[in-house]
């Protein structure tokens, strides 16, 4: 059975880039670009086996999303993986702290996406 995966990315080449390598790997991957898009498509689609997850986008912030996600009964059981620019300790503590299982620092090597994902997906 195939895995599917969302992407929460508002960069075009980035989303596109992270889509085309977990593609490759045998993922469903779907696509939002921003924390409105994205929850709209949580609410109706089947519960992801992960969620990668930008923090800096346009209005809301991928924070913000985990939050959400963490506060719906449904939803909280999707791991969530951060995929940031932000490369502070602090960042990654606070997402963390939200409830995300693992957070990687752009630029990354696509191996270590791939890893990390497979070491969410069960």
């Amino acid at each position: 059975m195939t895995k599917n995966i969302f992407v929460v990315e508002d960069g075009h080449t980035e989303q596109c880039m992270i889509q085309a390598l977990l593609t490759q790997a045998g993922f469903d991957v779907a696509v939002a670009s921003n924390v409105d898009e994205a929850w709209e498509w949580l609410q109706n689609n089947p519960i992801p086996n992960l969620i990668v997850l930008d923090i800096v986008m346009p209005g809301k912030s991928g924070l913000e999303l985990c939050r959400m996600i963490q506060e719906d009964d449904k939803l909280k059981q999707a791991p969530i993986v951060f995929c940031s620019s932000k490369s502070e300790e602090f960042d990654q503590f606070w997402a963390l702290r939200q409830g995300a299982k693992d957070y990687i620092v752009k630029p990354y090597a696509p191996k270590e996406l791939l890893d990390t994902v497979y070491k969410h997906v069960q």
